[in-house]
């Protein structure tokens, strides 16, 4: 889902038109008015509600969205974040398919308490997974429902693998494509380098300077980067290393734990 060319942004409303679509109105925090046009396909609507929309109230509330997965291993949430196409939600799968939960899927709602704890809100029992994804983990497209005509990305159920509460944050990992012979990982332990990695993927991150929200987005993550571990996750271009991924977190977690 690309994002919107023509968008506005004031302070307490965002307003954007997707062509042959629909004109969206999302509104302090508490309403999203959608105008459609004559041919809008409804299942293109639904992403944009389900995406731009709610990253716009989430900003509104002052509620941080980052653009990724979050699972749940061992009552805390564990956020792999990334461009899309990275591998962020086909990771995730990984893990619900050894028996841990999802949390949520493409944008990551994240608050913090007054002592700087941050949590993850759970957002809905769906993930959505590429046709290569599904081939990976030995799934039948056939079962899902593409995302919309022509897509060969699905919307997959999870309900059985669906965590419904508010779990605390502990670690960000950072998935990047790279040019290398084997997946590698390594620890973002510089200030400056967590608050660049949570920029660059703050979902919809272009609505902070036009909405007023640049400061209140850097104190944000300025407190969230010192009270969770952060790290990089390089994987092959062309190679399919998402169980080797997985088997690579779950070490960097025992060693956090350790």
């Amino acid at each position: 889902m690309k994002s919107p060319k023509k968008i506005s942004v004031g302070k307490d409303e965002v307003v954007f038109h997707i062509p042959h679509q629909a004109t969206f109105s999302v509104e302090k925090g508490t309403t999203i008015t959608i105008s459609p046009e004559q041919d809008a396909d409804v299942d293109i609507i639904r992403l944009y509600v389900l995406g731009t929309c709610m990253g716009a109230i989430l900003f509104q509330r002052k509620i941080l969205p980052l653009h990724g997965s979050a699972v749940v291993i061992d009552g805390k949430a564990y956020a792999f974040v990334g461009h899309s196409g990275h591998g962020k939600s086909t990771l995730a799968s990984a893990f619900l398919q050894q028996g841990y939960r999802l949390i949520t899927d493409d944008v990551i709602a994240l608050t913090l308490d007054d002592c700087n704890n941050p949590f993850v809100t759970p957002s809905y029992p769906q993930q959505k997974l590429w046709q290569e994804s599904l081939d990976a983990f030995g799934m039948n497209s056939k079962l899902y429902r593409p995302l919309f005509d022509r897509e060969t990305k699905f919307a997959v159920p999870v309900h059985s693998y669906f965590s419904e509460n508010a779990v605390p944050l502990a670690g960000v990992f950072e998935l990047v494509k790279m040019d290398c012979q084997h997946a590698e990982i390594r620890a973002v332990t510089k200030n400056l380098e967590r608050l660049s990695l949570l920029y660059r993927h703050t979902y919809r991150n272009y609505i902070l300077s036009e909405g007023g929200l640049t400061a209140w987005h850097f104190e944000t993550t300025t407190r969230l980067s010192a009270n969770v571990s952060f790290y990089q996750l390089r994987r092959p271009v062309h190679e399919q290393t998402v169980n080797q991924l997985a088997d690579i977190v779950l070490d960097a977690i025992k060693d956090s734990c350790e």
